[in-house]
């Protein structure tokens, strides 16, 4: 159902972005009256959405998953070959698997959003005993930032790099034409289940983030050492979000934040959706039970691991190319349970606590641990003057 409404419901989600839409979605399933605004509700998310697959609920169908990983691939200093199944998510099917067909769907941009009122351009008032604000992150400005560019390539054009079925999580090899004082970043790559591969170069914790100008040069020079040439009119995603949104404050009367505008962003990797899709139960049980849902999303042991995942984050805005090799070298030498800990786990404090500090241990040489923990170069990257986009050139015909 699409159109404006004045009445009272049990729940409203203002943005449906596969976030906004799993919460309205299962809420509705759950019996709650639920209104849902966004300004364009029918539109396809232009994003690329991935995760390991061990992460989704069990709820969600295998039809929400475009291209499984078996054992993605980690570039170090070595290769290591991460034996859990990771995915990207379609959109169409993820999309189809979650329906709003007994919410009302308002199609309006909410220009106020407060604990039980939204209130929409047009004037209308919408009224809810719960307001969850799924509209995602706000402005950038010069906080910790995640910033990749990917280039779209058909799969066969891409073949020399990823073979059908395998995927680079992060490839730290030396290919992207950076020199050892520039602020560093890595290649991501997964086949999108499509006939096409996405490369995307990827900067994590820069204050205001890496220019995509800068990402795309990257790019290209690491596709360049593997003899790939591209024709300069592939499609192209853009990537650019603060990593350091907190959890809410409990006991506030507001609307409750959910998604990565609620803390669920991960400070280290700048996934979301997974963790979103994962916790969307237990906000919709807490309003059932009549608990304050940010109470039950965030209790103190996934404040810690929030705390502690900051830490890193902070560590790895600071560290050079050689330094973050080193760092990942022995992250990913750390047992299963301690990489999921780090990389997914939303409250497991203890394991998180020991590979954050077995890491920081097993990262050499030994004075390469005092910027990891900020005892040294805290503001290393700070304002790094980045070359100014070139200039595009028009092309003529006549």
């Amino acid at each position: 159902m699409t159109g404006s409404a004045g009445g009272e419901f049990d729940l409203c989600v203002v943005g449906l972005g596969p976030t906004g839409r799993a919460l309205a979605h299962r809420a509705m399933r759950a019996g709650f009256r639920v209104a849902a605004v966004d300004p364009r509700p029918e539109r396809l998310w232009p994003e690329t959405f991935s995760c390991w697959i061990d992460e989704l609920p069990g709820w969600l169908p295998a039809t929400a998953i475009a291209q499984r990983i078996e054992a993605p691939v980690v570039w170090t200093k070595t290769e290591h070959r991460i034996q859990r199944p990771y995915c990207v998510l379609s959109k169409p099917g993820l999309r189809a698997a979650l329906p709003l067909d007994d919410a009302t769907v308002i199609t309006g941009r909410a220009t106020r959003v407060d604990a039980r009122e939204v209130e929409l351009r047009d004037g209308t008032i919408l009224r809810a005993a719960t307001v969850f604000d799924t509209r995602g992150l706000p402005p950038l400005g010069r906080r910790r930032a995640a910033s990749a560019h990917g280039i779209f390539v058909d799969a066969e054009t891409a073949a020399p790099m990823i073979a059908d079925g395998e995927g680079l999580l992060l490839d730290w090899r030396p290919e992207n034409g950076a020199g050892p004082d520039e602020p560093p970043s890595f290649l991501y790559s997964v086949p999108l289940g499509d006939g096409t591969v996405i490369f995307e170069e990827t900067s994590l914790g820069l204050r205001g983030g890496m220019p995509q100008h800068e990402l795309r040069r990257r790019t290209l020079n690491r596709l360049a050492a593997h003899g790939i040439r591209l024709g300069g009119d592939e499609p192209t995603e853009a990537a650019h979000y603060p990593l350091d949104q907190p959890p809410p404050k409990k006991g506030v009367a507001q609307a409750v934040p959910f998604g990565s505008r609620g803390g669920m962003m991960h400070p280290c990797t700048g996934y979301s959706v997974a963790d979103s899709l994962a916790l969307v139960d237990t906000a919709v049980t807490a309003l059932q039970h009549g608990r304050d849902p940010i109470e039950a999303l965030w209790p103190w042991r996934a404040r810690l691991v929030y705390w502690m995942r900051m830490r890193g984050l902070w560590g790895l805005g600071r560290l050079t190319t050689d330094q973050s090799i080193a760092m990942f070298e022995a992250f990913f030498t750390e047992s299963d349970r301690g990489q999921r800990a780090l990389l997914s786990a939303h409250d497991d404090y203890t394991a998180l606590g020991a590979v954050l500090f077995n890491t920081v241990a097993h990262t050499w040489p030994f004075r390469w641990r005092y910027d990891l923990v900020g005892w040294t170069n805290r503001d290393r990257w700070a304002d790094y003057p980045f070359d100014a986009a070139p200039e595009r050139t028009e092309r003529r015909t006549g």
